[in-house]
């Protein structure tokens, strides 16, 4: 969600290969039972200038008294301690993305989406909390990992057949996950991981961390989060920004919707690189002799008929082959992110010359949500998207879903095709998560960040949280990108205001970064 946001490595990596007590309410949201106060985080060093704890929090609030999960979490102190304003949580996506392990690769991906500039490193404590099921806290595990192996290399998808298969074979996989979810863990665990509780167990951190307030940044799946927080808990913001907004309405309401929204913001980014490159001309990108969008229809049905070989890359990616779902979900996730532009270029250009090499790296390392891949992060993105949405039980609504998917996006909708089946089958109904409207009435002005062309969340997401919120400001990012705090000095500039001097940008401000471009071998935005 998206992440949907997944950078298990910063991107320059693939690019130079050619990422006290939690009660509350507010209007129809119903109060926990009190819990008592959490016990303070007890901190080690674990890293240069990081931190590590653990807290234990109720796996369900309605039962305080009952099971308890521990979460992992990880600090890094503020560099100018003397100007501190207070902590800073941060939710970086998914869901599924270990915030701590967002926050121990900061320093190596300046430049991509919710990086933290170095005055907020300054005058923040910066807290990451990898949610319930997520990362290093108790977590989510759905295949073995023989079963994940078999998977990543499977050459079985179908990108021509709506969900890559036969429906047959779809509902059996949907429910061979569903169930192995069930026998590896407690299925009152899976149904404990919606994000109602998320937002409350940020709130006992808050409290273990003897705050009164806090300040938060979400991006992607973060900006459910964020706004639950605020719901819940108007009174303990301080501040918050919301970067790529969910609409989160369709998030709990309506997730077939919420699928096809998606698919047809993704099937907008390809088509931005398919023009782009088709301006450009064929000197600069080499893929079809002036139409690139035919050249890649032609390249992935004949990577179906003949997948390329795929040499081995060292620490990135084995040996391997790209077929023609693969080259298609690599583009998916390529054309998303205006500085992979040039990389997709060349990806493309060797495929057609019948190396797969950086396709498949590509693929190994840039997929991400909200379609299902084989990885472990997909595990626990679907297990929490589960307990969050209200699927449908009817295959038959699936069904038509895939067929209005195809129709309005005919590449990435057979992505988008049957993604939600597993939750119709899931194995731990959650009967208790918050539904009602997430407005954080009470709450500061928020402010909102919603990129023009965002391969994940579409800018009538951010328009839509924008107007669902009692008080917000929306800021537009123009050009494509998941995300756009860290990648453009002007949204930056207005983040960091928000952040630090709660000083948001007048309603209605728009940032222009350069225009990308296709050329292999350019510098994104010089």
């Amino acid at each position: 969600m998206p992440a949907p946001h997944r950078r298990l490595r910063p991107l320059a990596v693939l690019a130079a290969a050619v990422a006290l007590a939690v009660t509350g309410c507010a209007a129809a949201v119903p109060a926990a039972p009190a819990v008592p106060p959490p016990d303070p985080v007890t901190w080690t060093g674990c890293g240069p200038g990081l931190e590590c704890g653990t807290l234990e929090v109720p796996q369900e609030y309605t039962d305080p008294g009952g099971p308890r999960i521990t979460l992992a979490v990880m600090r890094h102190r503020a560099t100018d301690p003397q100007r501190r304003i207070g902590t800073l949580f941060f939710n970086p996506g998914g869901p599924g993305v270990a915030a701590t392990d967002t926050l121990r690769a900061m320093p190596a991906t300046a430049g991509s989406p919710g990086t933290f500039g170095p005055e907020v490193l300054a005058r923040f404590d910066v807290v990451a909390m990898d949610p319930r099921g997520v990362g290093a806290s108790s977590g989510v595990r759905c295949r073995t990992d023989a079963e994940r192996a078999t998977a990543a290399a499977s050459t079985a998808a179908d990108p021509a057949v709506p969900g890559g298969a036969p429906l047959p074979a779809l509902l059996a996989e949907a429910r061979a996950l569903a169930e192995g979810c069930a026998a590896h863990g407690d299925p009152a665990f899976l149904a404990s991981l919606s994000t109602d509780n998320v937002a409350r167990d940020l709130d006992r951190l808050r409290a273990a961390l003897g705050e009164e307030t806090i300040t938060y940044y979400g991006i992607s799946y973060g900006t459910v989060v964020g706004p639950m927080y605020a719901t819940l808990f108007p009174d303990r913001v301080r501040q918050m920004v919301l970067d790529a907004p969910v609409d989160t309405t369709l998030w709990t309401g309506d997730p077939l919707e919420f699928l096809d929204e998606v698919a047809v913001a993704s099937e907008r980014t390809l088509d931005a690189w398919f023009d782009a490159c088709r301006t450009e001309g064929t000197a600069v990108c080499p893929v079809g002799d002036g139409d690139p969008a035919a050249a890649f229809d032609a390249l992935v049905a004949g990577l179906e008929r003949r997948p390329a070989p795929a040499r081995a890359v060292e620490g990135l990616a084995p040996a391997g082959v790209v077929d023609g779902a693969m080259l298609l979900e690599t583009a998916r996730g390529a054309a998303g992110d205006r500085t992979l532009w040039p990389v997709l270029t060349t990806a493309l250009a060797t495929a057609q010359r019948g190396d797969g090499t950086l396709a498949h790296l590509l693929y190994r390392n840039l997929t991400v949500s909200p379609f299902g891949v084989p990885t472990a992060t997909q595990e626990q993105h679907t297990a929490v998207r589960c307990a969050d949405w209200t699927t449908p039980a009817d295959v038959a609504a699936h069904t038509a879903a895939a067929e209005r998917a195809v129709g309005h996006a005919p590449r990435i909708g057979t992505r988008a095709a049957y993604s939600a089946l597993a939750c119709a089958v899931w194995p731990a109904p959650n009967t208790d998560r918050v539904t009602a409207p997430l407005t954080g009435a009470g709450a500061p002005p928020t402010l909102v960040v919603g990129g023009r062309l965002d391969p994940v969340t579409p800018h009538t997401w951010a328009k839509r949280t924008a107007d669902t919120l009692e008080q917000a400001v929306l800021l537009t990012r123009e050009g494509v990108g998941h995300g756009s705090y860290g990648t453009d000095p002007c949204v930056d500039a207005a983040v960091e205001a928000t952040l630090l001097d709660t000083t948001l940008p007048a309603a209605g401000t728009v940032c222009t970064p350069p225009p990308a471009t296709t050329r292999p071998g350019a510098v994104p935005g010089g």
